[in-house]
């Protein structure tokens, strides 16, 4: 998933994951106590006060693929499974499932009297029209591939029957030791048929059409300034739920995140200016944890002059990892010599991807000036000698947190060491995601986050017409690969085919990566029972307000 701008360094990332906000003077934070709750006239319900990011890119749940949208949407929608503090797999919507000893027929068997946000009945069959509805060419799901374990994914429709109200079948086409916490992913979440079927696209921009299935509902939502969410009285679960209300202030400048923090106004701080890292390192308020998750530039593969493999090359081996991570990001991010990264097991599971897998950029303070000088040969072979000849390049980030803008002033020194000019420019995050996505760009920043936990979520995104496929890059052995990996029973058979498939990713250089993310956010001691999780996820459900 997209890293946004919070994590350390404006990470997510991306991640990763909007748009610029003009609610980012502490003022603007209407009817905030110094406890950062909000107090309604006439009423007194307690409101949890938190920030995850600016205004979203989107909510729907099959067009989302950032991670503070992701945030968003679990706290009004819940898939089959959910997904613990631990970020294991647990009955959702599902109060159990039937798993086939062949492990390709999944049997769900949803909780009784589930219904709707609005009241009304949810069943089997809104999951069948949901999951279809992602992988339909005309909803445009980034993540559409991810249904391709199951049967019909091929041919446009799944295999996915609802026998009766509460009974759901799938069949899958290879054993998929991660489907569960596919099912608790938001993509896999379903979504009312009538609603969207009448207001289109428009069903996700407003409270009165966004009818979810999860925890809470939203309200109300202001632009940039902020989205209120209010328990669901038709929840399944409604008794363990925390705060009344959970106010998600939109804001993009990480200076004013850490004002509204310091002033008790939000009581969790998804941002953090980077030159105040140190300062608060030692406070028993701000958190660092390890995420799955990858820091990395992007190359359009398909546009001059990084259509060219050397050229790729030569810009990824230019970079200073250690200076990036030592002086920029601050909070224990490891320099990056592959995409994969540090924490997913691999078929032996004593082991790990990563250990396996092995490097295929040397990141030692050592080997920098041997990179560097290699990466000058390989600009002389692809005919740039010096740099003569090079056209002036772009390198597009979004400005919203300070580390974006400070590691790409780096880069751009970074890559003036081979003779060439990189212009930078920047683009508020709702706007960056789309031109990125796109293509219209020619270098860009860029970061991932694990969907779940095996290594193939890194590498599926990366087959050819991946509306997550950002560099716009083909290749029919990597796709047959993949391919190969989502219809294999053979653990050790799935695992040498990853491991294959992230060699020719580094074969073609259509990537650079930079770091490993650590995921890093402020909270109050006044906030219990809130947490992240693995994924970047923020979960505020079951959260606590001390007095």
């Amino acid at each position: 998933m997209r890293k946004k701008l919070s994590i350390l360094l404006a990470l997510l990332l991306l991640v990763g994951t909007l748009a610029g906000c003009a609610g980012n003077n502490n003022n603007n934070l209407p009817g905030n106590d110094e406890n950062g709750q909000t107090t309604p006239k006439g009423s007194d319900p307690v409101v949890l006060n938190v920030h995850v990011g600016p205004n979203p890119d989107t909510i729907d749940p099959a067009l989302n693929s950032a991670v503070d949208g992701a945030t968003l949407i679990i706290h009004a929608f819940e898939g089959l499974y959910t997904l613990d503090k631990d970020g294991v797999p647990v009955p959702g919507q599902a109060e159990k499932v039937d798993i086939s000893e062949d492990g390709l027929t999944y049997t769900f068997t949803l909780r009784d009297g589930l219904t709707w946000s609005d009241g009304s009945p949810l069943t089997a069959e809104d999951f069948v029209y949901s999951w279809n509805r992602a992988i339909d060419p005309n909803t445009g799901a980034d993540y559409a591939y991810m249904f391709e374990s199951i049967k019909g994914y091929e041919d446009g429709k799944l295999d996915v029957t609802a026998v009766d109200e509460k009974t759901l079948v799938v069949n899958l086409v290879a054993k998929t030791p991660y489907f569960l916490e596919l099912t608790a992913f938001p993509t896999f979440s379903p979504v009312k048929k009538d609603i969207v079927e009448e207001h289109g696209e428009a069903w996700a921009l407003a409270p009165e059409t966004y009818i979810g299935n999860g925890p809470y509902k939203l309200i109300e939502w202001v632009d940039s300034s902020h989205m209120l969410y209010e328990k669901n009285e038709n929840y399944w679960n409604y008794d363990v739920l925390g705060p009344d209300q959970i106010k998600f202030i939109l804001m993009s400048d990480a200076n004013s995140v850490l004002g509204a923090f310091k002033t008790g106004q939000i009581l969790f701080a998804d941002d953090l200016p980077t030159e105040e890292i140190d300062s608060w390192r030692d406070s028993d308020e701000f958190y660092i944890q390890g995420q799955l998750g990858t820091y990395y530039v992007s190359f359009n593969t398909q546009a001059p002059p990084f259509d060219n493999k050397l050229v790729r090359e030569a810009f990824s081996l230019a970079i200073d990892r250690n200076y990036i991570v030592e002086n920029i990001g601050k909070a224990g991010q490891q320099p990056a010599g592959a995409f994969v990264p540090t924490g997913l097991s691999d078929a032996d599971p004593t082991k790990e991807f990563r250990e396996v897998g092995g490097d295929y950029i040397d990141v030692s303070k050592d080997a920098y000036e041997k990179n560097l000088a290699r990466a000058k040969e390989l600009m002389k072979e692809a005919g740039y000698e010096d740099g003569k000849g090079f056209p002036v390049v772009e390198y597009l980030y979004n400005p919203e947190s300070d580390g974006h803008r400070l590691i790409a002033e780096a880069l751009q020194q970074m890559w003036a060491q081979l003779g060439v000019e990189v212009n930078l420019a920047s683009q508020e995050w709702n706007t960056f995601l789309n031109t990125r996505k796109n293509g219209d760009y020619q270098i860009a920043r860029n970061g991932w986050l694990g969907d779940y936990n095996d290594p193939i979520s890194f590498l599926d995104m990366w087959i050819t017409g991946s509306g997550n496929n950002d560099a716009q890059w083909s290749n029919a052995e990597y796709d047959k690969l993949i391919a190969e990996v989502k219809n294999s029973n053979d653990p050790v058979e799935r695992f040498e085919k990853m491991h294959r498939a992230e060699d020719i990713i580094f074969e073609e250089a259509m990537l650079s990566p930079i770091y490993y993310y650590v995921d890093l956010y402020l909270m109050s001691n006044k906030l219990k029972n809130a947490y992240s999780s693995p994924l970047g996820y923020k979960y505020f459900m079951y959260a606590e307000i001390a007095e």
